[in-house]
C-alpha cells in the first residue's frame, strides 16, 4: 500500500491543476520520469457523489501507467468527504489529498479550498472524517494564509493537520488573495517542517533544478505545478540533478515528438472533439520560445482537429 513516509526523498511531485493536469499529461510526464508522484485534477466531492460526467473525466486515470496516483479533492462538509473517499477507492486510487488552498473566487465563495483556512476546526474534522473512511493515506495541501501570514496561527493549522490524521501536507507559499503573483515566500514552509512529524513538500515558483537545489532545505519535496507546463521535462531535469546527472535541454525535435504524442493521447482518451479542446491552452505553453511560434498562435486557439494542430506543427519545424 502507498505510504508517503517511505518514498525515497526528495519527492517530485506534479501538482493538480484543474483542466491542464489531466490523464493524458499525466502520463506524459510519468513517461519522461517515471518516479514523478502525479495528483490528479482538483475534483469536487459533490460531483463525485452525484457521479457527474465532467468530474469522473476529471478523475479518470490510467492504472498501468500513472501510479501512485493521488486523488486531490475539494469540498466543505466532513460527511460528503466520507461518501467520496468510497467512490474514490473503489476507483483505485493509491492515496487521497484534500485541497485547503485553492484561492478561486468561485471555490472560496463555497467555503472550500483556502477559505478552510479562516475555520481550522472545520479542516481538522475534514481531515479526521476522511481518515475515518478510508485505509488510504490522506494528505492535505494549503497556503500559508488568507491575507496575512501569522506564524503562530500557521504553524497551528499545521499541527491541527498532523493530529488530525494527516500523513504528508504541501504548502504553497502564497496567501490565497496573492492567487499566483508575486514570490512564493518557502520560510513559513521550513517552520512548519521543523514541528511537524508527517512529511512536508514546498510549492511555488519552481521553474528548474537550480530552483530545487535553492529551495529544498529541510523539506521532504518539492512540488511543481505552472513550471510543468510546456515543460514536462522539469521532473527527468531535477531528478538528474539530485542524482549528479545533469541533463542537456531537450531538442526542438524533441519537443515536438512529445507534443505530437500528447495530441494523440488527449485524443484517444478523450475523443478528437474534447481532446483537441483541452489540449489548445496545453500547446500555447508548448509553444512559448519556438521560433514562428507568435504567427501561429492564433490558429492553435481554434484548431478543432488533430490534423489542423500536426499540420501547424509542421510549419514550426525548421
Amino acid at each position: 500500500m502507498f505510504n508517503w513516509s517511505s518514498l525515497p526523498r526528495p519527492i517530485i511531485a506534479l501538482a493538480p491543476m484543474s483542466g491542464y493536469t489531466d490523464c493524458a499529461f499525466r502520463q506524459i510526464v510519468k513517461e519522461l520520469c517515471p518516479s514523478t508522484i502525479c495528483f490528479t485534477e482538483f475534483t469536487s466531492i459533490d460531483g463525485l457523489k452525484h457521479g457527474n460526467d465532467a468530474t469522473l473525466r476529471q478523475i479518470f486515470f490510467n492504472a498501468e501507467k500513472e501510479r501512485p496516483i493521488i486523488a486531490q479533492i475539494f469540498g466543505k462538509k466532513p460527511e460528503n468527504f466520507k461518501t467520496a473517499v468510497k467512490i474514490l477507492e473503489e476507483l483505485g486510487v493509491d492515496a487521497i489529498d484534500i485541497n485547503m488552498g485553492c484561492p478561486a473566487r468561485k471555490v472560496v465563495s463555497s467555503d472550500c479550498g483556502s477559505a478552510l483556512l479562516k475555520n481550522p476546526n472545520l479542516a481538522a474534522e475534514i481531515v479526521s472524517a476522511t481518515v475515518s473512511a478510508t485505509k488510504l493515506q490522506v494528505s492535505v495541501k494549503m497556503r500559508i494564509g488568507i491575507s496575512k501570514y501569522d506564524e503562530d496561527y500557521f504553524l497551528k493549522f499545521g499541527l491541527g493537520l498532523e493530529r488530525a490524521g494527516a500523513k504528508l501536507i504541501t504548502v504553497h507559499g502564497r496567501l490565497a488573495k496573492q492567487m499566483y503573483s508575486g514570490t512564493a515566500d518557502w520560510n513559513p514552509i521550513y517552520e512548519l517542517k521543523k514541528i511537524l512529524k508527517i512529511p512536508v513538500i514546498g510549492n511555488g515558483d519552481i521553474k528548474n533544478s537550480a530552483d530545487v537545489a535553492q529551495k529544498l532545505k529541510n523539506l521532504d519535496g518539492v512540488m511543481i505545478g505552472r513550471g510543468a507546463l510546456g515543460n514536462p521535462w522539469i521532473f527527468q531535469e531535477i531528478v538528474a540533478a539530485q542524482q549528479g546527472k545533469p541533463l542537456s535541454p531537450p531538442s526542438f525535435e524533441t519537443k515536438i515528438a512529445v507534443i505530437k504524442k500528447h495530441i494523440k493521447l488527449a485524443c484517444e482518451l478523450f475523443g478528437e472533439q474534447h481532446g483537441i479542446l483541452e489540449m489548445r491552452k496545453q500547446l500555447m505553453h508548448y509553444i512559448r520560445g519556438i521560433p514562428k511560434a507568435s504567427a501561429m498562435r492564433q490558429r492553435l486557439c481554434t484548431v478543432s482537429t488533430e490534423d489542423q494542430v500536426l499540420e501547424i506543427l509542421s510549419i514550426l519545424l525548421p
